[in-house]
């Protein structure tokens, strides 16, 4: 049996991929076989294969924080913008350049084939940790969602939500996603994380407690802000330099190589795993898993 949870969060930019690069780190230390997957993601950040075929690359970076290669299948579907209109890739493969209409009428048709990719990552692991987009409740595209709600229905996946506090309106942005979903989509959500916290985590307890009361849901950890040195899954970068692999390479002080860098990337997950080990309930994220 493969167990599976799903990381969405009431924004963009609120450590949706760097909350599950971690969980896949730590679950990947514990022994057991993990993938991350994304139906969905949109991003000029690609992973490009050596037969040309591309992913998106916040997900390659999961897979190297579970000891795997980069898998198409952790994120069947890349959107990459193209002067109004948007690049398609379906399974690594180029599909076609698309307008936002002609892309929906083509969802039904992709979702099997998303699925497809998502189930046969569930028959090759113990657990895959899956990664939701922007925010759950945009309104006007949630009735052809495939990446946040939308999948979590489908397969009944479990949901932990995620907030950054740093941009402050945790309560009013955690209490209005989960108000504005549907009923049953408020039941598959079993926990909060609060990310970004600056400062002494302890002072934050009476709002946890706050969090949990106007919710009605168990916050599972409250994470320090800090800097870690992994590739920026796009611009939303609040002004700052986009962090690249290129950068990123530039920047070591060992011969600039492959193997050197994934050697830096492990580096880096290690920290973040330890960081979020401290201050996240791992055994209760561990409990909320669905058996599929």
């Amino acid at each position: 049996m493969t167990k599976i949870i799903m990381i969405q969060g009431t924004c963009s930019g609120v450590g949706k991929s760097t909350i599950t690069t971690s969980l896949c780190r730590i679950f990947t230390n514990k022994g057991y076989k993990v993938s991350p997957f994304k139906a969905q993601n949109m991003s000029s950040n690609s992973h490009t294969f050596l037969n040309g075929d591309k992913m998106a690359r916040s997900q390659a970076i999961q897979a190297y924080a579970c000891n795997k290669e980069p898998d198409f299948r952790m994120n069947p579907i890349l959107l990459v913008p193209n002067n109004g209109k948007t690049k398609v890739y379906l399974n690594g493969e180029f599909l076609e350049n698309m307008d936002r209409f002609s892309y929906n009428d083509a969802k039904d048709e992709i979702f099997s084939k998303v699925l497809d990719s998502f189930y046969s990552l569930c028959d090759e692991n113990d657990i895959v940790i899956i990664e939701g987009a922007g925010s759950p409740v945009e309104l006007n595209l949630m009735q052809n969602d495939i990446v946040n709600m939308g999948f979590a229905t489908k397969v009944s996946s479990p949901v932990i939500l995620a907030s950054d506090i740093s941009r402050g309106g945790i309560f009013a942005s955690l209490y209005g996603t989960i108000n504005l979903l549907e009923k049953n989509q408020q039941e598959l959500i079993k926990g909060i994380i609060v990310n970004k916290f600056k400062g002494e985590i302890s002072y934050f307890e009476d709002g946890k407690h706050l969090i949990e009361k106007i919710c009605n849901k168990k916050v599972l950890g409250i994470l320090p802000h800090f800097d870690i040195n992994l590739e920026d899954e796009d611009d939303l970068t609040d002004g700052k330099e986009m962090k690249t692999k290129e950068s990123l390479i530039q920047n070591l002080d060992v011969e600039k190589t492959e193997e050197n860098y994934i050697k830096y990337l492990n580096q880096q997950f290690d920290i973040l795993a330890e960081e979020f080990s401290k201050n996240i309930d791992i055994d209760a994220i561990y409990s909320c898993m669905k058996n599929i």
